[in-house]
């Protein structure tokens, strides 16, 4: 697969919690992907800066499909976990290196909201990542 030329941005609120707007920035390029996620309040300014967050690096196991190595880059208080699952996951299914930077915020979000929220982000990244590959392969 040839490097996307443009990274892809994405934007959907949560699903059952709408008022929390994820924004996605995603670059998938020959060797590996790269996914910054972070979080938005409905009706915030566009100028309210997030903090950087965490920052983790996942690669499959080329031995074992389920498991993957990850190391952890940069960590921030609570993206922490949300950034390693969801780079596990991608590197899983993608079968490639993720680097995944995640200044999510969850306040206000019980933890079904968040879980089901991690669904959506992983559908909306392997339905664009799948659409990348197909446009790049001619």
């Amino acid at each position: 697969m040839a490097a996307h030329a443009n990274p892809i941005e994405v934007s959907f609120p949560l699903p059952k919690a709408p008022h929390a707007i994820l924004h996605g920035h995603l670059t998938f390029l020959e060797g590996c992907a790269m996914v910054h996620l972070t979080t938005s309040e409905l009706g915030e300014s566009g100028s309210t800066l997030a903090p950087l967050g965490s920052f983790v690096y996942t690669m499959p196991d080329r031995l074992d499909e389920k498991s993957t190595i990850s190391s952890v880059l940069c960590a921030t208080g609570s993206s922490i976990d949300y950034a390693t699952r969801l780079s596990k996951i991608l590197a899983r299914r993608m079968r490639l290196p993720v680097y995944v930077g995640c200044s999510m915020s969850f306040a206000g979000i019980t933890p079904e909201e968040e879980m089901e929220g991690l669904g959506r982000i992983v559908s909306e990244i392997m339905a664009k990542f799948e659409s990348s590959k197909t446009t790049t392969i001619k």
